[in-house]
């Protein structure tokens, strides 16, 4: 097996997926993106969807992360413990065949704090190889399920995980302010009061106070911004109590990146950095391949 030409790098999430051919020097020759998740798969049907990537994206070796990893995708991958790296992850693919392999996510395997992810370590490890994020720092991916990671050395020595995306998603779609919530949130003065309510620990409270102001006659138009500041701002305050009040990366989506960006901003009374935004993307493909250079 050679990895020394194209690939075919794919990032395959629960409910989305991303598949990029990918030239040796990491320049995207050819990308495509649906909705074919893992809960979009028929039962053993992961073979004839790569199959299907194949014929689109070329004839090529195949290298994937994701859920497809987990024990709800193509095959569950056990994860690389903490302390982990490129190489780490390496070590832990699943071979499908001899051209195609799933990445591990990690694990902080401790009782008293367990906690899993998939598809971020190869962000992470991306955004190292390509110095985006230097050998030590606080990271923060958001995301449905946001991960805040301390790396140290170049290695991803412990997180914790934060559901405020799917709080948020589960709010709008399926709860009682589901009418109040419709539309997308936005940085700016709706997202600030959230960010600065979330301040006093009483979100839930102010969740409903949403609700009450509907049917008071009193609406407020930018509900999504103020419920998504809400959330975000105790993430934050929570997160910075964990880790030390220190300036993370944001690495996943820039949409995300802008939210988180301005609640940090907020909280810690000052800017983040220049630079600290790295498109998530991107750094899953460097992530690929800075693990397939560890390759034996």
């Amino acid at each position: 097996m050679s990895w020394e030409g194209p690939f075919i790098a794919v990032d395959w999430g629960t409910t989305n997926r991303r598949a990029w051919r990918i030239a040796p020097d990491g320049t995207v020759e050819e990308a495509c993106a649906d909705t074919g998740g893992i809960t979009a798969v028929r039962e053993r049907g992961f073979a004839d969807e790569a199959a299907a990537l194949r014929a689109r994206l070329g004839d090529l070796p195949m290298l994937l992360g994701g859920m497809i990893g987990s024990d709800r995708g193509w095959r569950n991958v056990p994860y690389a413990p903490c302390p982990a790296d490129a190489r780490a992850l390496a070590e832990g693919i699943d071979w499908i065949d001899s051209r195609t392999g799933i990445v591990p996510g990690v694990c902080q395997p401790h009782p008293a704090a367990p906690e899993v992810m998939r598809g971020e370590e190869v962000q992470i490890v991306g955004g190292l190889a390509c110095r985006a994020l230097p050998p030590d720092a606080l990271v923060c991916c958001p995301g449905t399920h946001a991960k805040w990671v301390r790396i140290e050395g170049g290695r991803i020595v412990r997180f914790a995980t934060w559901m405020t995306g799917e709080v948020f998603a589960l709010l709008s779609r399926h709860s009682i302010l589901a009418p109040q919530l419709e539309g997308e949130a936005q940085p700016g003065a709706a997202f600030a009061a959230g960010v600065a309510d979330s301040a006093g620990g009483d979100a839930l409270g102010h969740l409903f106070g949403l609700r009450a102001g509907h049917v008071l006659g009193h609406p407020r138009k930018d509900a999504p911004s103020y419920a998504s500041g809400l959330l975000i701002g105790a993430e934050v305050r929570a997160a910075l109590a964990r880790f030390g009040d220190t300036a993370p990366a944001l690495v996943g989506r820039t949409d995300l990146g802008a939210l988180y960006a301005a609640a940090l901003a907020q909280v810690r009374g000052k800017p983040l950095p220049p630079g600290h935004i790295i498109d998530g993307e991107a750094a899953f493909r460097e992530g690929l391949r800075a693990i397939i250079r560890e390759l034996p």
